[in-house]
């Protein structure tokens, strides 16, 4: 009898054991052991330059939704800062200007990288460097150029780009460049090339022949398809989401979503509210508005209109902005605790693009990117800090570690692996 006694001593705590270990870990849990795991990949973050000089750069804290310490905070490794240039006139003034500008972006991503934190963060140009630096424990910068109107018509600016570390380019942003038709001509059907122009067509060449991704986030549709048909190597979306969901032309359809699934390119769905559900997003701004005159009124806060402010002193100006700033957060935190009214557009409407475009061109061909400090953020991802969310909300819907991993970045480094071996392949034939 004291032997079974012992048995079932043994056997309860066996059992016990067994249901300690499959508790153990909870799916907030699981989430975070993946997150800190897997290499996390932002394709898409624009700056501001004076944000990156010896008194007020990325190693503080700042008000802008990426820096090091929100990424640390975060957990994102990766970090693709952009040389964002708008569109100009396609004249040599214009393009001399816009290559002023460009040039201190570069300029400033290098200086942060090798004088103000090359301890904290260091500059990536290869898959393998991603992986050797992250390592290291130190956060990554790679480069991106978004619009390449500052590169005017000389082509020799496509391998002077790709030195300064450059590894994609957009050929347009808003507005027709003299590469490319943008996506912003469906506002008119005003063309000014009806796809690639001539220059244009040369630009893919040589991007395959240096080994640059090619994105196509911001150029027609039609750019887009000719750019397919050129390419030797596959392209990217650098920030680009569901036309099926969201109907914006900065959105892909699914006969383009087809199409970089055939190149072998990849689409970095974008967490920018408007892209992701336009009539949501309407509807929690005209709810957010409300609510903000509301507080000011409490306040005694007058909302100027626009020409009122341009008419304030500066240092009435400032106050007004610091005040009305201070009344839309109060604002936003009431409307988030209203149980009836709008929500605003948040990580469960990003990750729905996610399974959408996974369910029709496959994992291997999508990723994730913010656009912060350009637009981008949404609840719950609303800058670098807040990265984990996503991760969260991906292991929810039943995504696995090694497809997590993939979504995060890996699908990204393929490509870029795949671009730069096109590129060596060309050199050497």
């Amino acid at each position: 009898m004291k032997q079974f006694a012992v048995f079932i001593s043994i056997l309860f705590l066996f059992s016990c054991g067994e249901n300690v270990k499959k508790k153990e870990e909870s799916l907030q849990d699981k989430a975070m052991r993946i997150h800190k795991k897997v290499i996390t990949i932002d394709t898409h973050n624009d700056f501001n330059v004076k944000n990156f000089t010896d008194s007020i750069n990325y190693t503080q804290r700042l008000d802008t939704q990426v820096n090091i310490p929100k990424m640390v905070t975060g957990d994102l490794d990766v970090s693709w800062l952009i040389v964002y240039t708008g569109q100009g006139d396609l004249t040599p003034e214009g393009y001399k200007k816009a290559e002023e500008n460009a040039m201190a972006k570069f300029n400033a991503i290098h200086k942060l990288c090798t004088e103000i934190a090359p301890e904290q963060i260091e500059l990536a140009l290869t898959s393998d460097d991603v992986r050797r630096i992250d390592k290291t424990g130190k956060k990554i910068a790679m480069i991106g150029v978004e619009n390449a109107y500052p590169m005017g018509e000389d082509l020799a600016n496509f391998e002077k780009y790709h030195q300064l570390g450059a590894r994609y380019i957009s050929l347009s942003h808003n507005g027709h460049s003299q590469f490319c038709d943008s996506n912003t001509g469906e506002q008119d059907s005003v063309w000014l090339h009806n796809g690639l122009s001539e220059l244009g067509k040369k630009a893919v060449v040589e991007m395959n022949r240096l080994g640059i991704m090619i994105d196509i986030s911001h150029p027609s549709s039609e750019s887009m398809k000719q750019m397919v048909a050129l390419s030797k190597a596959p392209i990217i979306a650098s920030h680009s989401s569901s036309r099926t969901l969201c109907n914006h032309s900065r959105n892909l359809d699914d006969e383009q979503l087809l199409l970089l699934k055939e190149n072998g390119g990849v689409v970095q769905t974008v967490a920018f509210k408007s892209y992701l559900d336009g009539d949501k997003n309407e509807a929690w701004n005209a709810h957010l508005n409300s609510v903000t005159k509301k507080v000011a009124d409490s306040l005694q806060l007058k909302m100027h209109t626009g020409a009122e402010i341009a008419a304030l002193s500066a240092e009435d100006r400032a106050a007004f902005f610091d005040a009305r700033f201070k009344a839309r957060e109060i604002a936003e935190a009431i409307a988030l605790q209203q149980k009836d009214g709008p929500k605003p557009v948040n990580v469960a409407d990003f990750v729905d693009h996610i399974d959408y475009m996974v369910q029709l061109i496959g994992l291997e061909h999508v990723g994730i990117s913010s656009d912060f400090d350009g637009g981008g953020g949404i609840e719950g991802w609303s800058d670098a800090s807040e990265t984990f969310n996503v991760t969260l909300e991906l292991v929810k819907r039943g995504y696995t570690e090694p497809q997590i991993e993939k979504l995060w970045g890996g699908n990204l480094l393929r490509v870029l692996d795949e671009v730069q071996a096109v590129a060596k392949s060309l050199t050497e034939s």
